[in-house]
């Protein structure tokens, strides 16, 4: 690889609560393409936001439902309050009220929240009533990654009368990128990345972008550590002799954990024990649900076959 002299550097282009344009140079040839690409999947798919996934409205039974003294019928509601756009600060589901009565227009600003909870955009409408017009909502907020539909939003443990609702978590709502030639003294051969983020207000553009490069390099983290992985998996290093043969590929539902543990991990993409292993205790932190409970149990079972988490210190 050529050296460039110059060390590439970021800077900021143009910033709001909703867009953002970042440009980074100058870089390798074919850098730009592929920083610029990782990043985007990172940033559609990956961050986590916060969603109502479940509407409780009083009197009413079923989606297919009209109300009252409301213009809105319930599904077109149900849409609206998809709409909202919230900032959760609690790993905890959270549920939010709405009361309303009376002719007016009802709006997120009339939710009422605890101080762990922020609407973004409260002109957001949720519903018209006329002088006989009453509702009562609550909602159900969690926070999570991506879009999840209303059917697995379904759950056993939710409250008779509760309406479950599609969810989109996901903060980041486009990205684009651009790879411009770059000169650097008399060469050319260089990329210029342009990114432009726009987001729905409740993650900041350059936090979305930080928060994604954190990701991306926690990934590229597991590369720079193969030799001490190889070591683990081929049974050369500290753990030879240690660690019963097949243990890393059991599944792990022969870790014999709890249910609520055994589905995080399941939901992430953890089958084996060796992929659960080559996870570090933030990686796990990370995991929808997950919380210092599951984490304690996922290591007192690995401990029971002398293994632990990435970066843990081993016995």
């Amino acid at each position: 690889m050529v050296s460039i002299g110059e060390k590439p550097w970021v800077s900021v282009a143009e910033l709001s609560d909703t867009y953002g344009q970042f440009v980074v140079e100058p870089l390798e040839r074919g850098f730009g393409t592929t920083l610029g690409n990782s990043l985007r999947r990172v940033l559609l798919s990956s961050l986590y936001g916060a969603g109502i996934t479940a509407v409780k409205i009083e009197g009413i039974a079923h989606s297919f439902s009209t109300i009252d003294g409301v213009v809105e019928d319930v599904l077109q509601i149900l849409l609206n309050l998809k709409q909202v756009v919230i900032r959760s600060h609690s790993e905890q589901p959270k549920v939010i009220t709405l009361k309303a009565k009376g002719k007016g227009e009802v709006t997120a600003a009339d939710i009422e929240h605890d101080a762990e909870i922020e609407i973004i955009n409260p002109d957001q409408k949720i519903a018209t009533l006329d002088t006989s017009g009453k509702l009562e909502i609550e909602m159900i907020v969690k926070r999570g990654k991506g879009y999840v539909s209303a059917e697995r939003n379904k759950s056993a443990h939710l409250a008779v009368g509760y309406i479950p609702t599609d969810s989109v978590y996901t903060p980041v709502l486009k990205v684009n990128l651009a790879i411009e030639e770059v000169r650097v003294g008399q060469e050319i051969n260089y990329d210029r990345l342009v990114l432009s983020v726009w987001t729905n207000g409740s993650l900041k553009p350059d936090e979305a972008v930080s928060e994604s490069a954190k990701i991306l390099a926690g990934h590229i983290d597991l590369f720079q550590h193969l030799g001490q992985r190889v070591e683990l998996l081929g049974g050369e290093g500290e753990h030879k002799g240690d660690v019963p043969e097949g243990v890393l590929d059991m599944s792990i539902e022969d870790l014999e954990l709890s249910a609520r543990s055994l589905n995080c991990l399941k939901n992430a993409g953890v089958k084996t024990v060796g992929e659960l292993v080559a996870n570090s205790e933030a990686d796990l932190m990370q995991f929808k649900n997950f919380g210092s409970k599951s984490l304690d149990e996922v290591r007192e079972k690995l401990a029971e076959y002398k293994l632990g988490l990435k970066g843990d210190e081993q016995a």
